[in-house]
């Protein structure tokens, strides 16, 4: 299962870490502690948040400007025998991929991990990050 720090949960949502804090103590995040005492929230339970969290969004009609690149959490896979459709939140942009399942078999792609949306004209590439030693967005024994 993965899981992920404070920070880390934070740069996922395009938040500030004192905003996932608050979050967490209100009650409107679950997270849990690490076996070193750090807060850490699950995957799952991260997608589901930001799930929740993108109906807000929506209702706004600010316009934002998108990178080429956007690093977020997978909220849904849907899959059926040759395609699926990967859903991503990318701090308040929700990024829908229409891809071959084998891709998504291939990259692991599954509710609360990380992954890279790239655009390119129409095209919605998903990639999976390297993970860089000692970061925690990795699944857990």
């Amino acid at each position: 299962m993965a899981e992920f720090r404070m920070g880390e949960a934070a740069e996922l949502l395009g938040v500030s870490v004192d905003t996932v804090r608050r979050w967490v103590d209100g009650g409107r995040l679950t997270a849990s502690r690490d076996e070193q005492g750090h807060r850490v929230v699950d995957g799952v339970d991260l997608a589901r948040f930001v799930r929740a969290q993108a109906g807000d969004r929506e209702r706004r009609t600010e316009e934002s400007s998108a990178r080429n690149r956007l690093r977020g959490i997978v909220t849904a896979v849907v899959k059926d025998a040759v395609m699926a459709q990967v859903d991503i939140q990318a701090g308040p942009f929700r990024l829908v991929s229409l891809m071959s399942r084998e891709a998504v078999d291939q990259l692991g792609l599954e509710v609360g991990s990380v992954a890279v949306a790239v655009i390119k004209s129409t095209t919605v590439v998903v990639e999976r990050p390297a993970v860089p030693a000692g970061t925690r967005g990795r699944t857990s024994p």
